[in-house]
């Protein structure tokens, strides 16, 4: 994959995981704000001030997820992205984490 579709790519996922979040605060109890400067997609939980980080990393053509759980990183295998240690899917494993951190269930997918 060249730079340009990875970042093309990189800022798809990074909308959909924005806009997946937003339906989740709508369609539930989750208080969460999310802010947006470039590659970097910042997930605030208004309730108790946790943070989760999600960002593009061009040189690696990886996303990068940093959460009270841990630093992940993910590459793209096969459509999806996949963490580099466990395999595990970006979108299930963020729903795991915005839910351990919201205190809300919530099921996120790639905005289909």
């Amino acid at each position: 994959m060249t730079e340009t579709e990875f970042l093309a790519l990189a800022d798809e996922t990074l909308s959909a995981i924005e806009a997946g979040l937003e339906r989740a605060a709508n369609d539930c109890d989750l208080d969460v704000e999310c802010s947006r400067s470039g590659n970097v997609l910042e997930i605030e939980f208004v309730d108790n001030g946790t943070k989760i980080i999600v960002n593009s990393q061009a040189p690696m053509q990886e996303m990068w997820v940093a959460a009270r759980s841990g630093g992940f990183h993910y590459k793209r295998v096969d459509g999806e992205w996949r963490n580099t240690r466990d395999q595990t899917e970006l979108y299930v494993s963020l729903s795991r984490m915005v839910t351990e951190q919201g205190g809300v269930a919530i099921s996120l997918d790639a905005g289909k």
